[in-house]
Parts: structure tokens; sequence; C-alpha cells
């Protein structure tokens, strides 16, 4: 079993990645935890070995700048079948470990986190339906900038799928301040009520799709802002802070305040629950929250997200 063991990661560490800390980083880890010992004793290494090719592939692509790639096509190019990288198989998990590792991140918990963390390494996995909600972006330049035009002049909600987003590309307006919501009730909401005169705002329709991020990179590449608002839930507050942390968001109406606001109004009808989140952009929210012990769920004060709208000029430094 050792010399198996001693094999394999021999085996391994013949690839180009070797000098890559997070690649170090990743077989030792699978020695660490007994990973690399069951893929031995099944006489499974042959996992490794293309899980390696497979970053292999996935490094050089980046390093040449290619275009993202499908994961149907790099799973076909090195294993010969479409499904080998595919959602809960051996090899998949084995690459996405990795993949973590290379980017500095948590390995990804939902479906949305894996497509995420393959995108992010340039790899495409469902592009038609991971999506976005927008109203009234500012965009110019090709198809899509097109199509968000025409909505912008009639104060149309448009869904921008990532396939959009990859294969058309968006050229977004400089320096757009650009609200940001949860729930798409809120966004509907401001169609309705403030149609094309409301300020730039995009849906996350709960965790937040690869399309989500790579439209809010194009947002903040342009030098533009996001404020973000989402529910008052432990759910929430980590949406919230991922949103913060990855592309520079700025609170809209998270504070504590905000929160003790809505639940005298009697908007916290639903107990709180799950894993108390941090709250870094104002700690004593996690505090309020925990105290109350209620939910307030973004619809249940859309009423005053609305009227920030109504009044927000749609540039950076404008009230959020």
């Amino acid at each position: 079993m050792a010399d198996g063991r001693e094999v394999a990661i021999r085996s391994a560490e013949k690839s180009f990645l070797s000098n890559r800390g997070w690649y170090q980083a990743w077989l030792a880890e699978l020695a660490a935890d007994g990973t690399l010992t069951r893929l031995v004793s099944s006489d499974d290494i042959g996992q490794l070995r293309q899980a390696a090719r497979v970053l292999e592939w996935v490094e050089q692509r980046i390093e040449l700048k290619a275009a993202p790639a499908q994961l149907a096509e790099l799973s076909a190019t090195i294993t010969g079948d479409t499904k080998a990288l595919g959602h809960g198989t051996p090899l998949g998990m084995l690459v996405l470990r990795a993949l973590a590792f290379r980017l500095g991140a948590e390995g990804p918990k939902t479906t949305e986190e894996r497509r995420d963390l393959w995108d992010r390494n340039g790899i495409i996995v469902d592009d038609l339906a991971s999506r976005v909600l927008v109203l009234n972006l500012a965009a110019a330049g090709g198809p899509l900038g097109e199509w968000l035009s025409s909505a912008k002049a009639h104060g149309m909600p448009f869904c921008v799928t990532l396939h959009q987003l990859v294969t058309l590309g968006i050229g977004v307006a400089e320096g757009q301040l650009v609200h940001a919501c949860e729930n798409p009730a809120v966004l509907r909401r401001a169609a309705s009520e403030l149609g094309a005169a409301a300020p730039p705002l995009i849906c996350t329709e709960g965790q937040p799709s690869t399309a989500f991020h790579r439209l809010a990179k194009a947002i903040t590449t342009a030098h533009g802002e996001l404020s973000y608002h989402g529910d008052f839930d432990w759910p929430g507050m980590a949406i919230a802070t991922g949103i913060m942390a990855r592309h520079g968001a700025r609170p809209w109406r998270l504070s504590a305040a905000d929160y003790e606001a809505a639940v005298k109004q009697g908007a916290g009808s639903v107990t709180l629950a799950g894993t108390r989140q941090p709250t870094p952009w104002d700690g004593a929210l996690g505090e309020t929250m925990a105290a109350h012990g209620q939910a307030v769920f973004e619809e249940s004060v859309a009423g005053r997200l609305i009227g920030d709208l109504s009044g927000a000029t749609g540039t950076p430094g404008a009230r959020g």
C-alpha cells in the first residue's frame, strides 16, 4: 500500500505543475486525509493521473488567455467521456478540490458554487441555466448591449444568461452605481412602479449565479459600484458577505438599525434559523439579529428599497 502511494505521488509530481504551491498543497491534502490511500486500495489511482492532466489543460489555457471552454469539451479531450467531470464523479471532485486550492478558495458546497469555481478557472458548466436578472443597466456594443439598451428604454426586466455574457460579451457603461437585490420580487416592483426611471438594478435570485458574478465584475471593471441588499437571515448574510468581499459592494440598508426598524414594524415573522454568520460591515447587526431571533425577508421591506431607488441618481456616491 505504501509503495502504491509513493508511486502515485511521484507520478503526479512529474507534472509541470509540481512547482506550483497550490498543486503541492492539493497533493499533500490527498495524502493526509486518506483520499490517496482509498484510490490505491480501490485500484483507482488512474483518477489521480487524469486529474493532473485536467489541471494541466486548464492551467495551459489560462496562461494562454484562451477563451472559456465547455466542461464537456475538457472532459472529452482528457478522458474520452463528456460526463467524466460531471457533478459527483470522483474525477470531478478531485479536480474541483485542486481548483479551490489554485484560487485560495473554500471547496464548493452547492451546485452554483461548483459552477462558479469552474468558471473562475476558465471552464463553463451550463451557460444557459446560469442567469442574472437586470433592470435598466446602461450598456453598449454588440447584440447584448443593444438588447439591454432596448429593455432599459422601456423599463423592462431582462434575463441575461451566462451564454450571452460569454459568447457576446457586454460593454457596460462607465461609472454606474448599480443596486443589487436578492429577491426578484424587488426588481419586479421596481420595474412596475418606476419603469424606465429606475436606476440600474440586478438580482441574484437567491444564491448568486456565475452569470451574476460575471456581470458584477463587468460593472466594477467599468469603474462602477455595487450597492447590495438581501434577506436578513443567516444565509442572506453569507450571500451579502460574499458579494461585498468579491466585488467590493457596499451595504444597502443592511445595518443593525435597518433590521431593528423592520422588526419593530412587524416585518420579522419567521424564526431565525441556521448557523449564525458574521456581518463584517456592521458587527452590531449579527448581535441584533441573534437577540431578536427573527428573519426579515427582503420583499417585506421592499417599500423602503423602492423609495431609495426613486431618489437614486445611478452614479457612484449617490445615496444607497
